[in-house]
């Protein structure tokens, strides 16, 4: 039996529809690791989000609901 783990939370949507970008924040439960997914009708993608230092911007963990 597969248990269900929501790993993920999404904590900001900006956008939508079929022709207008989307961009939603994420933030990784287990590491607070933010990261920004983008898309735009069929086409997607998913990045880490850095800071000016090119490090990965982490949040306090544990993430409210």
């Amino acid at each position: 039996m597969v248990v269900r783990e929501d790993r993920f939370k999404k904590v900001l949507v900006d956008g939508g529809g079929m022709t207008e970008n989307r961009l939603e924040i994420y933030v990784d439960r287990k590491t607070g690791v933010n990261y920004l997914f983008s898309s735009c009708g069929n086409a997607g993608g998913l990045c880490v989000l850095v800071d000016r230092d090119g490090k990965p911007i982490v949040s306090a963990l544990p993430v409210e609901d």
